[in-house]
């Protein structure tokens, strides 16, 4: 199993926007992203950091629901 790499807040929101989600709004050092999807909402706060702990990293992959692939 690959370890999960060193992204910054903006390379998340790359990888979740390749994955249909949107930016909804940012709110001070954070951006907010949403997916809607078969009448519900899944949201994800991303704080606009140049690195992301390792534990808010995590909580992003729990909260979209995608792989933990795409993020090693």
């Amino acid at each position: 199993m690959a370890r999960l790499r060193v992204l910054s807040g903006r390379e998340v929101c790359e990888i979740l926007a390749k994955h249909e989600f949107t930016e909804v709004r940012r709110k001070g050092s954070h951006i907010i992203m949403q997916k809607v999807e078969s009448g519900s909402t899944i949201t994800v706060l991303v704080p606009d950091h140049k690195e992301l702990r390792l534990g808010t990293l995590m909580s992003i992959i729990r909260q979209s629901w995608l792989p933990k692939s795409l993020f090693e």
